[in-house]
């Protein structure tokens, strides 16, 4: 998003996003534009290289003064909460003032020193359910032109079997050069490609251009003045709302496809077309008295929905809490046609009043399954967890929780953990989910939450495959990131990164009760993928490796030991710097022309929150095993 404000100039209401477009979003950035008569924004660029799912975005504002004094305008960019910033500079007559990332305590030390008002409130923070926006503000001399560049990257993840980037596009003003590009490419071939628009009229898919062939696609947008135009006869703009790119990649019966550059490989594995397992899942709803009234009514919205969506083969059970727990059966059901009925039943009766036990809401439902008999012998057994609050009933201590429940469970089922609104320990439900081979997943507090609860049970309803081994031989790979996975789902994709050495011997792995998917790469055969590549954006390998390898350090360190957790930092911020990636732990230092406030700080916010030379790489011959249940 980029955004023109001027200080003087009220900010209206932004708008809300279309609920249609809200599903499983895997980059969305928005664009709009504030602005005052005397400021003009002439030209305004979008440009998305995607290679192999990382995307590396580049926003480009150029704006003048026209008045003859002096105006402040704030630059805002609405980017991804998973994305990383990666630079930013503005441009002033000519003279560029470039952010730079630093430790976020040496940054911190070097705002306050040079600052007299003390704290920053921070450049970026959370705007909506997946955005954080960036703004800075800076003093425009009358006759004056200024560039603002904001890069950030991001790895796409895949969710119900797509890619997807959403472009909010709200200028607020008819703007001479206004232009959105995405380019993609992915040496497995596209197998699908789409757009979508809440705002296209047939004069602006004129302005719409798809290119495509067998791996790459370039998408532009490029409207005339007159084409952004309401009528003729008014300055008033069309562009308001959500432009959509959607796609997935082509995939073999094969262990997945494996990309090399500069001694960088990642491995993308999503097998398809096998098998999905039962599941038994117990459904732990909190009933007390903060879920009255509207949460209430969607989670049975939601859960009669989800009932509809069980396999017979499926096993599942409910349990709601308060200050008092119940159990719905004392054991696990067949989804059938009766048991659905009867469940449905229950549900609709859900009422809210009390405390909050989650605690013994948790263990009970351990209990079920390790008590349940009659199951599937190979099927996936998952608890999933929706409260609006903290304990507050039994054991309020959420530390002495989370290691309850980590040693009740001890590796056997899958927690994951729904907060729903913005009352509830985000933190404590985060580190109980990854402790557990989970995840959490915030559901907000919209008209469409009964919809947010169905498409988070859709995204694990369809275990394919757990306990998922990548393999690969001592002294072929090194760095590399993570290597185990609980579970994988149907519509959704593991990547796995590291570096490729010269000397490469394989061992197979074989198990008896096992499924052994086996990949060979040739690596001079996969560097020539990328060579002469123009629209790739330099070693986007070696910087997904680095990207990845953050965000795990990061995961990992929320359910480590204190001194451990210190260990796993020290490797994320030393990978933030070299990188220079904005993350949690590093701030971007952004300085202004002398006769201003010459610092503000780029801070991350949280939801609380080696290549080897070309020449010997010629004949290495690169192998992966993955060994899995199935």
């Amino acid at each position: 998003m980029a955004s023109l404000v001027l200080a003087n100039s009220p900010s209206p209401l932004l708008a809300g996003p279309s609920n249609r477009l809200l599903k499983s979003k895997t980059e969305c950035f928005s664009l709009f534009i504030l602005f005052q008569h005397a400021i003009e924004i002439y030209s305004l660029h979008v440009d998305c290289k995607v290679a192999s799912r990382f995307a590396h975005t580049v926003i480009t504002s150029k704006i003048v003064n026209r008045a003859n004094e002096s105006r402040e305008a704030t630059f805002e960019v609405e980017l991804p909460k998973t994305a990383f910033i990666t630079n930013f500079s503005m441009s002033i007559d000519g003279k560029v003032y470039p952010g730079i990332i630093k430790e976020k305590a040496s940054a911190q030390k070097e705002y306050d020193t040079a600052v007299s008002r003390g704290q920053s409130a921070g450049l970026v923070k959370i705007t909506g359910r997946k955005l954080e926006q960036f703004h800075v503000s800076v003093s425009i001399a009358a006759a004056s032109k200024v560039t603002f560049e904001l890069t950030y990257e991001e790895l796409l993840k895949r969710q119900l079997g797509k890619f997807e980037l959403l472009i909010k596009v709200r200028p607020k003003q008819l703007v001479k050069h206004f232009q959105i590009d995405v380019h993609i490419f992915e040496p497995q071939g596209i197998r699908f490609l789409e757009t979508d628009s809440t705002f296209m009229t047939n004069e602006l898919t004129k302005a719409l251009t798809k290119v495509q062939n067998e791996t790459k696609a370039h998408i532009l947008f490029k409207p005339t003045v007159d084409q952004q135009k309401i009528n003729p006869e008014l300055d008033e703009t069309l562009l308001n709302g959500d432009f959509v790119v959607r796609y997935d990649v082509k995939r073999g019966a094969t262990a997945g496809d494996i990309q090399i550059v500069n001694g960088y490989f990642v491995h993308y594995f999503a097998p398809h077309e096998m098998p999905v397992f039962p599941k038994n899942v117990i459904f732990v709803i909190d009933r007390s008295g903060s879920m009255a009234g509207r949460k209430i009514e969607q989670t049975r919205d939601a859960l009669l929905k989800i009932l509809q969506d069980l396999r017979p083969e499926d096993h599942f059970s409910f349990i709601t809490f308060n200050s008092k727990v119940a159990e719905w059966k004392s054991s696990l059901l067949q989804a059938s046609t009766e048991n659905v009925a009867s469940a449905a039943g229950l549900v609709q009766t859900l009422s809210a009043s009390g405390g909050t036990d989650i605690n013994r809401a948790l263990l009970a439902a351990v209990s079920i399954l390790d008590k349940a008999e009659g199951l599937p012998e190979r099927s996936v057994s998952m608890i999933i967890l929706l409260t609006d609050g903290q304990p507050t009933s039994g054991e309020s201590n959420v530390e002495v929780i989370q290691e309850n429940i980590q040693n009740a469970v001890n590796g056997k089922y899958a927690l994951f953990c729904l907060g729903f609104g913005f009352d509830v320990s985000y933190k404590f439900l985060e580190k109980m989910a990854l402790s557990n081979g989970g995840i959490a997943r915030r559901i907000y507090e919209n008209a469409d939450a009964a919809l947010q609860l169905q498409g988070f049970y859709q995204e694990v309803a369809t275990p394919m495959l757990m306990k998922i081994e990548m393999q690969y031989p001592e002294n072929a790979v090194e760095r590399l990131t993570k290597n185990n996975f609980k579970l994988f789902f149907e519509g959704s994709e593991i990547v796995k990164s590291g570096t490729v050495l010269l000397m490469v011997s394989f061992l197979p792995f074989q198990h008896a009760s096992d499924l052994t998917l086996k990949e060979e790469a040739n690596v001079k055969e996969k560097e020539q993928v990328f060579q002469n590549q123009i629209y790739i954006f330099g070693n986007f390998i070696e910087r997904l490796w680095a990207y990845l390898t953050i965000q795990q350090l990061l995961e990992k360190s929320i359910s480590a030991q204190e001194e451990d957790q210190k260990t796993l930092e020290a490797q994320a911020l030393e990978l933030s710097l070299r990188y220079s990636f904005v993350t949690p732990l590093t701030s971007m230092v952004v300085t202004k022309p002398s006769d201003q406030q010459q610092t503000e700080l780029a801070n991350k916010p949280t939801e609380l929150l080696l290549s080897i030379p070309a020449s010997a790489k010629g004949f290495c011959v690169f192998l992966c095993s993955i060994k899995l249940e199935k």
